[in-house]
């Protein structure tokens, strides 16, 4: 696997390696000894999830207070424009972001850390986006940050308005956002 940075330093793209001929491809999509040698990270998840969504569905930006989720997240099928912003009090990122261009076609994995908001608009007519995550869901610790928040300043690549959940609509703004 190949391991890059970000213009968020531990924000990572991971890009495995893929063995393909006419009958198709493999690849590992994780592997618990190559992710530490290759990161660092003595990283465990616990939680996998699977989700569904039309073209310009934007789920996100969402986080948990406590119980933060580090998030390892790769496209099975279709195309997202994927994002993680810093929620980090002390650091010197705080408030800025990163987006990827993940598809079933690149392969590619975004390595989203506690400490950050993740989000991701849908490019495709239809995507299904898998990922593993470091904690447990804890509906009582979520967070939403709006999606278009003027001091994060997302550049969406966004064809006309976006389809947000009720949650989604009635996010804080990053002034207001509660923040490790």
């Amino acid at each position: 696997m190949k391991v890059r940075t970000t213009s968020l330093p531990d924000v990572l793209i991971i890009e495995p390696r893929v063995f393909g001929d006419d009958r198709g491809f493999f690849f590992e999509s994780f592997n618990q000894r190559r992710w530490q040698e290759a990161t660092g990270l003595k990283t465990t998840f616990v939680q996998h999830n699977h989700s569904s969504s039309r073209k310009n569905v934007l789920r996100g930006l969402h986080y948990q207070i406590q119980q933060p989720q580090g998030k390892l997240v790769r496209v099975i099928a279709g195309e997202v424009f994927d994002v993680a912003v810093d929620l980090r009090k002390n650091s010197p990122t705080l408030g800025q972001w990163t987006g990827e261009y993940l598809s079933a076609d690149n392969k590619k994995q975004f390595w989203v850390p506690e400490g950050f908001a993740h989000g991701f608009l849908v490019l495709s007519e239809k995507a299904e986006f898998f990922y593993l995550a470091t904690d447990y869901y804890a509906p009582e610790s979520e967070r939403a940050i709006i999606w278009n928040d003027p001091d994060l300043n997302i550049d969406w690549p966004l064809q006309g308005e976006p389809c947000l959940s009720e949650k989604d609509c009635a996010a804080s703004s990053f002034q207001d956002a509660d923040l490790y």
